[in-house]
């Protein structure tokens, strides 16, 4: 049974599953009626940091455009332009004895596109969530569901994997940002 989180709270995800690698962090989310006239496009995102919580290059930063870490240890599914449907949105594979020394964490953020021409926010956007499911059983480990209270935040920070020694944490963060991706890129280090 998944444990359910609350922002803030912290758990262990390797030290409770014991011969844990191999991850799936699944994100979905659902769109408010609105008379905008415009489709919902949302995007994930992760961020493999350094201890200054910053990426190494922009090689370090996973999104549609960029799918595969140079490492393999993370790898994104692809863009899921509507957000459609039950369950999973958009999912990101994670490969945890791949992830280079040098990474401390990574963060995983989900942005709207063109947000700002669209006139569209996360007060629109409902039963944002994300979870960690265990690639080889399919079980799902740990779920984070977000709530509604981001009124003109156009991206999100979610949620963040750590470094705790030899193990791996996971850390619901749910902390918003105005400016989209170019904002959470600046804050990461990506030049844009």
């Amino acid at each position: 049974m998944a444990v359910s989180l609350q922002k803030g709270q912290k758990v262990d995800l390797t030290k409770t599953n014991p011969g844990l690698t191999k991850i799936v962090v699944g994100l979905g989310w659902d769109t408010n009626k609105y008379d905008g006239g415009k489709d919902f496009d949302l995007d994930a995102a992760a961020f493999l940091l350094g201890e200054n919580g910053k990426v190494a290059s922009e090689s370090d930063f996973i999104f549609y455009n960029n799918k595969t870490h140079q490492s393999n240890s993370v790898i994104h599914s692809g863009d899921n332009l509507t957000g459609a449907g039950d369950g999973d949105d958009e999912q990101i594979k994670v490969e945890l004895p791949l992830i280079p020394a040098t990474v401390q964490k990574i963060d995983f953020t989900v942005t709207i596109n063109d947000a700002e021409a669209r006139n569209q926010n996360f007060g629109q956007v409902s039963n944002a969530f994300i979870r960690i499911v265990d690639e080889t059983s399919g079980a799902e480990l740990i779920r984070y569901d977000l709530g509604e209270d981001f009124s003109i935040q156009t991206a999100v920070v979610v949620a963040e994997l750590y470094r705790n020694g030899t193990e791996w944490k996971f850390n619901a963060i749910g902390n918003g940002f105005s400016g989209g991706l170019g904002a959470l890129c600046q804050n990461f280090g990506v030049d844009v």
